[in-house]
């Protein structure tokens, strides 16, 4: 080799390069051997003593947002203590107990594990005690989940107290008497601010780590994540929740974590912006919660829809619940309460069910009638009730001579029975066919009922000897029909709108977190029209006077809907609930739209237990309207302004 052949040169400068290099030769050879010989069963010791645990990363989940950017879900920074069991201070205090407790005596394996299981505990109950201690508020530490933790999660830290407030978080940080192990955290919090308001919309969450997509299926760890169970939270529950890192945590033989690297960092859920307006949302939650003081067994629904494109502006449902009770654990006493099953909290009636119309049906009827030629100026004289072959049908308005005008503000069955036999039932059920009733709205949302008319497929089928008596109880919205309140919002819809039925828009728009910004007043969006009423624009303009009669009118049932500024357009009904030839319950409904001269809003309310639609449901109306007012007065500066810049 070139070196030993200048070592046997006669040339001193190359010699000492020469051992120079032969010398660290042999030092990097001895090094080689030593590594890969003498301490290689030390490394391979220390390879079966460490391995790697992975661990799933939930991400932070998008907010829903009403149409002016204001949060009905969101996510809170939550203040946590946890303890990391491998520091090494609280190790330390382990041995030592542990050791003492021995005595130096050589015990039984059995018997050493369960003295070191006890003595562990003890250790950290201590450390927790002295947390407590320092909060100024009692802290204990539960045993079995304590031994949980250690057996299968021990490289994870154990949540110690959760949702500290800030005087016990300046209590900690400020503390030099703090135990060891324990460090100060964040993690973010689902809440619903709002609590009860539009929380049928919303739905709710529940715990479930599962793997989605194509994330990894297999996990050492899973921290806490959750996934929607009902409402926006479970329809767009992909689209909220992003995408879960990943990252991997190097333990040691006993399991403790010895340093941990990210693999997959977390991506964000979107935000979802709804068309609800969140003032509209709440007025309409508080008149419905009015009417149950009143009457605490009441249930009940309330939409507001803009008839210009089909946006939900509220859609509210009565009772209600919180959302917020399934974050942390829902209690057997508070599960007991949401399954009542007289009251049914969860139940959202805004758009599931089908509930009996009643006298909002009339206007079906209505458009029927006047389409097949019925004169609304020849006089028909009730005698206070129908008579249908033998069968003799009551009449809540009083009898005398009626017009159309009339009989549709005073709502005389009699009338209404008599121009709908004269259409005949084909005719009544095709304008409800063109409306869409018995079909769902395509809103989106988890369960959307068809709820139910009785088309003659539908009769073919379940009822095939249809009588006239049917099609009188179908008249005066009793009998094989049913609705749901967003139905009777796009029927109402069409009517103010021309005869435009249209699809109900709740979901405005998806965007990712960073892009949050939204106007407060943004151009209106198009109109997704369904279907086309197959009706003139004269019998639409005598239906439309007749609604603004029943509310205007001193004798009109709707006159409690009143609200100053605006002409409100409505029609009262009142169904009863039977239980064989006995009745047990009564929903009342007020449908309406305003303005008259110009229709921007239609608003719905339907109160099962109500005293009669205006009695109950006119009065919540009116709330509604008025805060229809409020908004587009506070709007009407920012509109100026931006029409001003353009």
């Amino acid at each position: 080799m070139l070196v030993f052949d200048q070592l046997k040169k006669n040339d001193p400068p190359m010699r000492v390069i020469a051992w120079v290099a032969a010398a660290g030769l042999f030092v990097l050879l001895a090094g080689l051997w030593y590594v890969q010989v003498v301490s290689s069963h030390r490394y391979v010791e220390n390879l079966k003593n460490q391995s790697f645990r992975t661990v799933r990363l939930p991400a932070l989940r998008g907010k829903i947002l009403d149409r002016r950017g204001a949060e009905l879900a969101e996510n809170v920074p939550s203040y946590n203590i946890s303890l990391y069991l491998e520091d090494p201070a609280l190790r330390a205090q382990f041995q030592k107990q542990f050791q003492a407790a021995k005595g130096g005596r050589k015990l039984p394996r059995a018997q050493s594990s369960e003295l070191a299981r006890a003595t562990r505990y003890q250790v950290v109950s201590n450390a927790v005690q002295q947390l407590g201690r320092v909060l100024q508020q009692p802290v204990t530490l539960d045993a079995a989940r304590f031994q949980t933790h250690y057996q299968q999660s021990l490289a994870l830290p154990l949540p110690v107290v959760t949702g500290l407030n800030q005087l016990q978080i300046a209590r900690f940080q400020e503390s030099s008497s703090n135990p060891p192990g324990l460090e100060l955290e964040v993690q973010p919090l689902r809440v619903y601010p709002r609590r009860t308001s539009a929380a049928h919309v919303l739905g709710h969450l529940k715990r479930n780590e599962d793997s989605v997509g194509d994330e990894d299926a297999f996990y050492n760890y899973r921290l806490p994540d959750f996934t929607g169970v009902a409402g926006i939270e479970a329809m767009f529950d992909e689209n909220l929740r992003g995408r879960a890192g990943a990252k991997s945590v190097l333990v040691n033989n006993l399991g403790y974590r010895q340093s941990e690297t990210t693999w997959t960092p977390v991506e964000a859920g979107q935000n979802v912006f709804l068309t609800l307006d969140l003032a509209v949302q709440q007025a309409a939650d508080r008149a419905l919660a009015e009417a149950r003081t009143r009457h605490p067994q009441t249930r009940g629904a309330a939409v507001v829809l803009d008839v210009r494109n089909g946006d939900v502006l509220a859609l509210a449902s009565s009772p209600a619940y919180d959302p917020n009770l399934f974050i942390g654990g829902i209690s057997h006493a508070e599960w007991a309460v949401l399954s009542d099953p007289e009251l049914h909290p969860m139940l959202n009636r805004a758009v599931y069910g089908g509930f009996p119309p009643g006298s909002i049906f009339k206007m079906v009827v209505a458009l029927a009638a006047l389409e097949s030629g019925w004169n609304p100026t020849n006089v028909f004289r009730s005698t206070g009730h129908a008579m249908v072959g033998n069968r003799h049908i009551a009449d809540t308005a009083p009898a005398g001579d009626y017009d159309f005008r009339r009989a549709f503000k005073l709502s005389s069955n009699a009338y209404f029975i008599e121009c709908g036999l004269a259409a005949g039932v084909d005719k009544i059920l095709a304008v409800g066919q063109r409306l869409h009733l018995g079909e769902r709205t395509g809103l989106t949302l988890r369960p959307d009922s068809p709820a139910l008319l009785p088309t003659r497929e539908w009769q073919h089928e379940n009822k095939p000897a249809w009588r006239d008596g049917d099609t009188a109880n179908l008249c005066i919205g009793q009998g094989e029909v049913t609705v749901t309140p967003l139905q009777v919002a796009v029927m109402t819809a069409a009517v103010a709108n021309g005869g435009k039925v249209l699809w109900p828009r709740l979901v405005e728009k998806v965007r990712a977190q960073e892009l949050v910004g939204t106007p407060a007043v943004r151009a209106a969006s198009p109109a997704r029209v369904r279907d086309e009423l197959p009706v003139s624009a004269r019998t639409l303009e005598i239906v439309r006077e007749a609604m603004l009669a029943d509310v205007e009118d001193a004798d009109g049932t709707g006159r409690h809907a009143t609200v100053p500024g605006w002409r409100v357009c409505g029609k009262t009904g009142t169904a009863q609930l039977m239980k064989g030839r006995t009745v047990v319950d009564h929903v009342t409904w007020f449908t309406s739209f305003a303005p008259y001269e110009q229709p921007r809003y239609a608003v719905v309310v339907m109160v099962e237990g109500g005293s009669s639609g205006g009695g109950t449901c006119a009065p919540a109306a009116r709330k509604i309207y008025e805060a229809l007012q409020k908004m587009e007065k506070a709007d009407a500066p920012k509109a100026a302004t931006l029409a001003g810049t353009n």
